[in-house]
């Protein structure tokens, strides 16, 4: 039997025709959790007529909920093929978000450019988590917020995202993740002060219910075992 490719980033371009027809159970799962972290995030900052960066978008589904609060919104995302899925719907629905294709690692903005960054599913996924943080404090303004959440790295988490979500219930494609790749709360939390954070709370992130599709719905739980959420503000390097 052949070995599972892990960390398979082409999952996103492989159902990029299909990613709002809501006919794919685990893009819909991506789409259900949208609403789930809102309802933290929307307590953490204000959106309206902030200019907030959407790293690792995909197809578009937070930056859209972003720009129906009110934010000025760029989205980017390695998936090209996501990415031009994102722009034709934006397009369809009169949002004017700007996407591109660009990884964290080497943002292609000035210096400064965003109020906040959000960046969920993502950190689990990238080559390097210092040049991302380093890279999104750059691009943040001081005072900025970094909205994120990831995966913990544990056997409880590993038997959740991995054994559950992909081999038994197919909630996510087999591949979607490395295990080795997810990032303890402790470890995240000192990446975020290396790269010039102030790492605020860390809440926990899972299903909340089911819907009348007989998917699950997403809300904060209680601890991080599994799924955390948090917010890290840029601390203010001009300041004494």
């Amino acid at each position: 039997m052949a070995q599972t490719q892990r960390n398979n980033l082409d999952i996103y371009d492989d159902v990029a025709d299909r990613w709002w027809s809501d006919d794919i159970r685990w893009v819909r799962t991506l789409k259900n959790m949208v609403p789930g972290r809102l309802s933290w995030f929307d307590k953490q900052f204000d959106w309206p007529g902030k200019d907030v960066l959407d790293l690792g978008c995909a197809g578009g589904f937070m930056a859209e909920a972003l720009d129906d609060r009110g934010a000025k919104v760029t989205g980017i995302d390695p998936a090209a093929e996501a990415v031009a899925a994102a722009r034709a719907h934006a397009q369809a629905e009169g949002k004017s978000i700007r996407y591109d294709v660009g990884v964290g690692e080497a943002l292609p903005y000035a210096d400064a450019s965003f109020d906040a960054v959000v960046c969920v599913d993502v950190l689990e996924h990238v080559q390097s988590l210092p040049k991302v943080l380093s890279e999104t404090a750059r691009v943040l303004r001081p005072g900025g917020c970094f909205l994120f959440d990831t995966i913990n790295r544990n056997p409880i988490a590993r038997l959740a995202t991995i054994t559950m979500a992909e081999d038994v219930l197919k909630l996510l494609p087999k591949g979607t993740h490395d295990p080795e790749m997810f990032i303890k709360p402790s470890e995240l939390r000192i990446e975020l002060e290396t790269a010039g954070f102030a790492v605020g709370q860390m809440v926990g992130l899972g299903p909340r219910g089911i819907n009348g599709r007989g998917d699950f719905t997403f809300g904060r739980v209680p601890g991080t075992m599994i799924i955390y959420m948090g917010t890290a503000l840029k601390t203010d390097q001009t300041g004494d």
